[in-house]
């Protein structure tokens, strides 16, 4: 019985994805471009798969060369909107992990927004906008 349910599990998000992919496809959802390159990290999977650690390690190869910006959606905060993490900012304001992020690398830009095309486009308009903005979990 669960082989038979995971079976149609998979078959209807095959349908869904595909359908997606179809409105992509021809234009009826629209995927927005940026003149930077951004590096989006995750899976489909919940936490606890490396994603943020994956962020620190391309922090530490491009930071020496690049302005480097993190964008995460900011799990367990209160807050809504486009938000730049500073190292005094709270889980409640920022997130856990986007907080963590701040902390350790004091020197990038860090911020949370639901919206990741408002939170690109956000980052884009700083006094020294980003060469790169890393996306955490940009595939929940």
């Amino acid at each position: 019985m669960g082989k038979l349910f995971l079976y149609f599990l998979a078959l209807f998000y095959g349908m869904v994805t595909n359908f997606r992919n179809f409105l992509y496809d021809f234009k009826i959802l629209k995927s927005a471009e940026f003149d930077i390159p951004v590096i989006s990290v995750g899976n489909i999977m919940v936490g606890g798969t490396g994603k943020t650690p994956h962020i620190e390690y391309l922090i530490r190869l491009l930071d020496p060369l690049f302005r480097v910006a993190v964008l995460s959606r900011g799990y367990l905060r209160k807050t809504r909107g486009f938000r730049l993490v500073e190292t005094s900012s709270s889980v409640e304001e920022s997130g856990d992990e986007p907080l963590q992020v701040k902390r350790k690398f004091p020197g990038i830009a860090v911020a949370v927004c639901e919206d990741r095309v408002t939170g690109v486009r956000e980052l884009l308009q700083m006094k020294n906008p980003p060469d790169v903005v890393l996306l955490d979990d940009a595939f929940q």
